[in-house]
């Protein structure tokens, strides 16, 4: 089986892609998600080995750098702590409602790559993150869409 390539949101004044870098073996559990579609990807089709652009969300929207999965999907602990945030009383050890994976940092991108430039990139049209009202945290991307925003995050910018 291949490579499997997806697009991991966070907003960062919650958790950035310096947080990330700053963890231990820069590796963490990619938690906190509380959609059924997106924890869906995480548990059923997210694999070690795929590879998941990090995306900074809200104040800037960017792309802003690349991850591999580490570890496959697993019960996400947030859930079970009643001092998360992320807590959900429906969510137990034995039957866990959500579901986390485990990423590694592979690099920060040189420049930032955002929203508003992707939307003019041709190759990048079809790409879920610019459908009008998408709002998934965690979704596919295909191999071109992935290169694409690894060569524009590794451009040089002018000036």
């Amino acid at each position: 089986m291949g490579t499997n390539y997806w697009l991991l949101k966070s907003e960062p004044g919650c958790y950035s892609i310096d947080d990330l870098a700053g963890e231990p073996d820069q590796t963490t559990s990619w938690t906190g998600v509380r959609n059924f579609q997106a924890r869906n990807f995480l548990r059923d089709q997210m694999s070690v080995g795929d590879l998941a652009i990090f995306y900074h969300s809200v104040t800037a929207p960017s792309a802003v750098g690349v991850m591999r999965v580490v570890r496959a999907g697993h019960a996400d602990e947030t859930a079970f702590d009643p001092d998360d945030s992320h807590f959900d009383p429906r969510s137990t050890p034995e039957a866990p409602l959500w579901f986390a994976v485990d990423v590694r940092l592979k690099r920060k991108f040189a420049t930032p790559v955002p929203l508003a430039a992707m939307r003019v990139v041709p190759s990048l049209s079809g790409m879920e993150l610019l459908r009008k009202g998408s709002r998934l945290s965690v979704l596919p991307i295909t191999k071109g869409e992935f290169d694409t925003l690894c060569a524009m995050g590794e451009a040089e910018t002018p000036g």
